[in-house]
């Protein structure tokens, strides 16, 4: 263990002296939602289900012991705010609760732990910071759940359809969105009305601090990342490629109809206009998450008849992903004649891609800059609810915290050290931050 981390471990750590951060806190949460939300392979913290519930009830907890308001909205985001001294839209500190099935125990938690570490921090030191200061318990936002993104963030901000609340079904037990909030004690009356819980200009900025889910910050041997924008996306959960089942040697090639033959030049196709796209400059990933034949009519001497898959498409900017939606139709058609197939590509979901604000990453970057903490300026490639928030019209920041083994597994490997620096630069953010007129 570092030295750093040892510190951690003991004591409170002050940036300047004025910015103190309650790490050992954190320190205890974190072990707690192992413990309580963790089996035997991973941590499983299901969307308005039991493990997000158990880690509600914990932040909840700790906050009332602070003393901070504490208070829920229709879609049972919760909020845990501290009084600043001055009148005015207020800072939050948000991320999320819930897990992936067998996932880690930093992803999401990571964010609210870390504002309670800042606001905890202040009570035991003292100061009282210059405007409100709210951590944000945010609901739903792991879309494995119900195949809907954002879910509480949305819901804060007056974006859930009543569609979604009626439609869509949680992927372990088959419950409605809808059904799932009120069993959870929310409010989908309301949400089905349209309004905002939440005035976006009652929200000076929203910060959220978040591991980072890829290796850059690792493989740059980095602590933290300020990020510059997320990436929308585009995503069909549910495609097939549809073809005819036949012996395999007895059908000569130009009398197949091969899924998996004609789903892979697909596949190829789209890798090809990746790399091309990238050489011209274009910010871009694209991932077939999901391929698979069906085990109980596929065998070792048919040409498989259907192939299954997922495609995920993202990009920082909305003009790629228009292409690559015009470049999917095109090549979808081509393959169809060649092969002798049919594509169904199914429903399409899709999220926005979010600058993050100008004056905040600047200011982060700076507070780094001045007080030796490492940072690199980065893109993020995953979907957060700051996306949403950054949307509405909130200024919106987000800091990256170093994670081995990447994330939506049970690796995931952030280390107290790295936590306590991101701690450290948000808690000077709060203290003096880059408040528009």
């Amino acid at each position: 263990m570092t030295v750093l981390a040892e510190k951690a471990q003991t004591e409170t750590s002050v940036l300047s002296n004025a910015a103190p951060v309650d790490i050992p806190l954190a320190e205890r949460l974190f072990d707690e939602l192992r413990r309580r939300t963790g089996t035997n392979r991973g941590i499983t913290r299901t969307s308005y289900g039991l493990g997000e519930q158990i880690a509600h009830d914990m932040v909840r907890r700790e906050a009332r012991k602070l003393g901070l308001e504490v208070t829920t909205d229709p879609g049972c985001n919760l909020y845990m705010t501290m009084k600043g001294r001055e009148e005015g839209p207020g800072i939050f500190i948000g991320s999320h609760l819930d897990s992936v099935p067998m996932g880690g125990n930093f992803d999401g938690a990571a964010g609210v732990l870390l504002g309670l570490s800042v606001i905890s921090g202040y009570v035991r030191a003292g100061i009282r910071p210059p405007r409100d200061i709210t951590v944000m318990a945010i609901r739903a936002e792991e879309s494995t759940w119900f195949g809907a993104s954002y879910i509480g963030s949305r819901a804060a901000l007056g974006r859930l359809t009543g569609s979604e609340l009626d439609k869509v079904k949680r992927s372990s037990d088959q419950i409605s969105l809808g059904a799932a909030i009120d069993a959870a004690g929310g409010d989908t009356e309301f949400l089905r009305s349209g309004r905002s819980y939440l005035d976006p200009k009652n929200i000076a900025m929203f910060i959220e601090p978040h591991i980072e889910q890829g290796p850059v910050l690792i493989e740059k041997k980095l602590p933290i990342g300020v990020v510059t924008g997320i990436r929308g996306s585009f995503r069909y959960r549910e495609a097939k490629c549809i073809g005819t089942y036949a012996h395999s040697g007895a059908t000569p090639r130009e009398y197949r109809s091969d899924a998996v033959r004609a789903a892979s030049a697909l596949v190829v196709e789209l890798d090809k206009a990746w790399d091309r796209l990238q050489a011209e400059g274009a910010d871009l990933v694209v991932t077939f998450g999901q391929f698979s034949t069906d085990a109980s009519e596929a065998a070792f001497s048919k040409i498989a008849g259907k192939l299954s898959f997922a495609l995920d498409v993202r990009s920082q900017e909305p003009e790629t992903l228009a292409r690559m939606q015009a470049i999917i139709t095109d090549a979808v058609a081509r393959i169809e004649a060649d092969h002798r197939v049919k594509f169904e590509l199914g429903r399409l979901t899709d999220s926005k891609a979010a600058k993050m604000d100008d004056a905040i990453v600047a200011s982060l970057a700076g507070l780094a800059k001045e007080h030796g903490i490492e940072a690199e300026i980065m893109a993020c490639g995953a979907g957060h609810d700051a996306a949403v928030f950054a949307d509405a019209g909130v200024p919106t920041g987000m800091v990256f915290i170093r994670n081995a083994n990447g994330s939506h597994n049970p690796d995931e490997q952030m280390e107290i050290a790295d936590f306590t620096e991101a701690a450290r630069l948000i808690s000077a953010l709060c203290l003096d931050p880059p408040l528009k007129a």
